[in-house]
């Protein structure tokens, strides 16, 4: 579904990624971990078309979406969150959610249909009414899931949706993105939080320094040396090993 060859940014003299090669097959739920500054938000964002890429590939269902506007990808099918929510305040949660709905429609009454659809797949119902700007923090993460729910997505590209959340409201989160993939939707997602990551992914990629360094099922890249420094430092893999 999604492909990337050789895909390059560069900010002056910093290389944020570097020649990266990744894909995600329809109805997967793929990762990409790395440490802060690793360049996965970078790389989201390009693909997205967000950023324009120095150099390489991306294709979407087998067509170029390089040199596309985030609106026209959207449009296509492909569409992204951000890590850092930014609701509509002024709007309720049901408004909200409308926005992303106006993508596919100009009807408010087909948006709004929409709109309560995802809410009750992301567990919004009843908060719908609520003003966005008095959400907790899991709320507004749910908000931002459902919002880009909402464009009717193939691929969606969650950008850490578990940032800043409870153990028990990482567990709700899990089990709606599963249920979002049974729709249909196939899941490209950034995230930080290992358990996660271990219980949703079907494989990982690994990014430090802007490099691919390694990719497979996330129990096989949990162990991998290369990623054990990345995460905790040069000799830590030595360490763990000796320490077994």
């Amino acid at each position: 579904m999604l492909s990337v060859n050789n895909l390059t940014k560069r900010f002056g003299g910093l290389l944020a990624v570097s020649s990266v090669d990744l894909e995600v097959k329809e109805k997967e739920i793929v990762s990409l971990i790395g440490p802060n500054g690793a360049g996965k938000t970078t790389l989201f964002a390009m693909v997205a078309g967000f950023l324009k890429a120095d150099e390489g590939e991306i294709n979407f269902e087998k067509a170029s979406v390089v040199g596309l506007k985030p609106h026209q990808i959207c449009q296509l099918g492909m569409v992204r969150t951000f890590q850092i929510t930014q609701p509509f305040a002024g709007l309720t949660t049901l408004q909200n959610i409308m926005v992303g709905a106006y993508s596919n429609t100009a009807q408010t009454d087909s948006a709004k249909k929409k709109a309560e659809e995802v809410a009750e797949v992301v567990g919004m119902t009843s908060l719908l009414s609520q003003g966005a700007d008095g959400l907790t923090v899991a709320g507004r993460k749910r908000l931002e899931l459902a919002r880009a729910l909402a464009t009717d997505p193939k691929l969606l590209l969650l950008d850490e949706v578990m940032a800043g959340l409870n153990p028990a409201e990482i567990d709700d989160i899990v089990t709606v993105i599963k249920g979002i993939r049974d729709r249909g939707v196939t899941i490209f997602l950034i995230e930080h939080v290992m358990k996660a990551v271990m219980n949703l992914s079907d494989r990982t990629y690994v990014l430090n320094d802007g490099k691919l360094i390694a990719s497979g099922t996330p129990s096989s890249v949990a162990e991998n040396p290369q990623v054990i420094e990345a995460y905790l430092g040069h000799g830590a893999a030595e360490a763990m090993a000796e320490g077994a």
